[in-house]
């Protein structure tokens, strides 16, 4: 059912940009949105692992570097029945981890120096088992794309807002209406894009959370590293984009309660009571 839904708000996210795209110009501007998102999605899957590794600095390493850390990749990823994703570590002392790849066999598990001085072996057992799920789920690429489509039509909806003020692409007696209607299509369109985002994004998560838990063999590590994390956040936070926040364990951006009520990650507390009742 998860995966029914998630492929239904693709498609309506891929439907939205065409929209717009349509709004803007036309049959034209519909197939260029169309071809636009062909072009995202293409760049999405062979490319986002490399850029979001080399946008943190995440640094690869090896067995004999990290015995502990690598060695309990490789567990959990013979439980997962996965191939060992390669492991990187971004040196910085927040507490953080986010798994990204196109697929099991071209994935990668990253955490920060910081989660690891914070977090207990089962507390890191937990997250690396919940990094492992979104793997498997093939999440680190839905998540992606739907943030990339995202960010395509809050592109082209900020287009729109700039044709408006200077008067639209319509003339003569449609040319108000075309103006309106860009205008309402600047406004919509991003929170529309945003909602959707979002409940892809919550929806992967949960369903993360949930295999992981059945990975590691108990939801309970996960649900203690979930509390520190959240707190630990809240006095060091990652330098991180908002256009890759989604893909962290927990959100490394700082916001108030709208940005809150809009972000890609549920709350910790919900996360926190299902894993409780899935291990009771």
């Amino acid at each position: 059912m998860n995966t029914l839904k998630t492929g239904v708000l693709l498609i309506v996210l891929t439907l939205m940009l065409i929209w717009v795209g349509g709004a803007l110009g036309g049959r034209q501007g519909m197939i260029f949105a169309f071809t636009f998102a062909l072009i995202i999605n293409f760049g999405s899957y062979w490319f986002s692992d490399k850029i979001v590794l080399k946008m943190y600095k995440a640094q690869p390493v090896t067995e004999a570097q990290a015995p502990k850390l690598y060695g309990m990749v490789k567990e959990l990823a013979k439980e997962a029945k996965i191939p060992v994703p390669g492991v990187y570590i971004v040196n910085n002392s927040s507490a953080n981890a986010f798994a990204t790849g196109r697929s099991p066999e071209h994935a990668a598990v990253c955490v920060t120096s910081g989660i690891m001085d914070i977090l207990s072996g089962e507390e890191l057992k937990g997250v690396i088992a919940h990094e492992l799920a979104h793997i498997k789920n093939r999440d680190t690429l839905i998540m992606t794309v739907a943030a990339t489509v995202a960010g395509a039509i809050m592109m082209m909806a900020n287009m729109a807002r700039w044709a408006a003020l200077f008067g639209g692409y319509g003339r003569g007696r449609d040319r108000g209406g075309n103006i309106f209607g860009l205008i309402a299509i600047s406004i919509i369109a991003p929170i529309a894009a945003i909602v959707v985002q979002m409940a892809i994004s919550r929806s992967r998560e949960y369903a993360a959370d949930k295999r992981g838990s059945k990975i590691a063999h108990s939801g309970m590590g996960l649900a203690s590293a979930l509390r520190k994390l959240e707190q630990a956040a809240k006095h060091k936070r990652l330098p991180a984009s908002p256009q890759t926040a989604h893909l962290f364990i927990v959100n490394p951006l700082k916001g108030g309660f709208v940005a809150n009520l809009f972000s890609t990650h549920p709350p910790i507390d919900e996360r926190v009571k299902r894993l409780e009742q899935l291990s009771s």
